[in-house]
């Protein structure tokens, strides 16, 4: 057994002072890392578990963690199983695989148990992006006691443009024939944020852009390719579960969920849709921003600030 990577710490992307990073184990023993630190401001107001999107890593966060922290809260995050610094999956490291979508939970009950709960002090609140904010969704049953408050950023609830139901069924035909941990169609190895940014559709902030394409390009270790059809075909089954009836009761604590208005990658549609759908949920739109709202420009990011404060409290 290897030790996982140390974080990433570079002249453009330090590693903030006071962090505590190391490894967790899972239930199903898959290693996963992690990272937190204290509240940098006089006013302690408890801490936030910062759950990623598909393909990030800690070092992506670090700007985030200190906007957190001189906002008096602590801050705990980690790298999803099968990418950043945790273990990956496949022998095939660049893929992005999942066996089953509740596997993302064992992870977060891990940190929890193990972290959050064990060294960080209360109250709770969970911010998450993308596929994190799919798992944070799927996580809130077991989540009713732990956090007062979810803010989710851009929340994976179906891929733009695509039918979900289509997709699941699609990816688990080609899955029956062996092809679940193979990458879908027109996927490869090719590490996400490595392309030029003209192409990206991710941030409109050149500067944040250049600044995450370091880390890959000093810690290549730390990429991801393309998903699998295996993970298209688990994120699918999750998405239509939100959609079911039975779905929005389930979710026991406030919810404000905050959308790019220049969206390509997720379904802002199906936001609105359980957003309407949720006693204690809500949205809002950011127009003009891109996906990634927290590595967008600071005119943005400023208004996701606003949001997330105003809804905190």
């Amino acid at each position: 057994m290897t030790d996982l990577p140390l974080l990433a710490d570079l002249p453009a992307n330090p590693v903030p002072r006071g962090t505590v990073s190391g490894e967790v184990i899972t239930s199903d023993r898959v290693r996963i890392r992690y990272a937190r630190w204290p509240a940098t401001s006089r006013r302690k107001r408890g801490t936030v578990l910062l759950l990623q999107g598909r393909a990030e890593f800690i070092e992506k966060y670090f700007e985030t963690a200190n906007d957190l922290r001189r906002r008096g809260f602590a801050v705990a995050t980690f790298d999803w199983r099968g990418q950043g610094g945790s273990q990956r999956l496949l022998s095939d490291r660049n893929k992005g695989h999942v066996d089953d979508f509740d596997d993302y939970g064992l992870d977060v009950e891990a940190v929890v148990q193990q972290v959050m709960l064990a060294d960080c002090p209360p109250p709770y609140y969970l911010l998450a992006h993308s596929t994190g904010a799919a798992v944070a969704l799927d996580y809130t049953a077991r989540a009713r006691t732990q956090f007062e408050r979810m803010v989710l950023m851009a929340p994976l609830l179906g891929l733009a443009g695509r039918s979900t139901r289509l997709l699941r069924i699609l990816s688990g035909f080609l899955g029956i024939f062996g092809l679940a941990e193979s990458y879908v169609p027109g996927g490869g190895k090719t590490l996400v944020q490595t392309e030029p940014f003209e192409k990206n559709p991710l941030t409109s902030d050149r500067e944040r852009y250049a600044r995450y394409t370091s880390v890959i390009e000093a810690r290549p270790d730390l990429g991801l390719g393309s998903p699998t059809i295996g993970w298209i075909r688990s994120v699918t089954q999750v998405a239509e579960h939100f959609e079911s009836p039975e779905f929005p009761p389930t979710v026991p604590m406030p919810v404000l969920m905050v959308m790019a208005g220049r969206e390509t990658i997720v379904s802002n549609p199906a936001v609105e849709r359980l957003s309407s759908r949720m006693k204690t949920g809500a949205h809002t739109l950011i127009p003009g921003a891109r996906h990634e709202l927290l590595s967008e420009s600071d005119r943005y990011r400023d208004q996701f600030w606003a949001a997330f404060d105003s809804f905190i409290g």
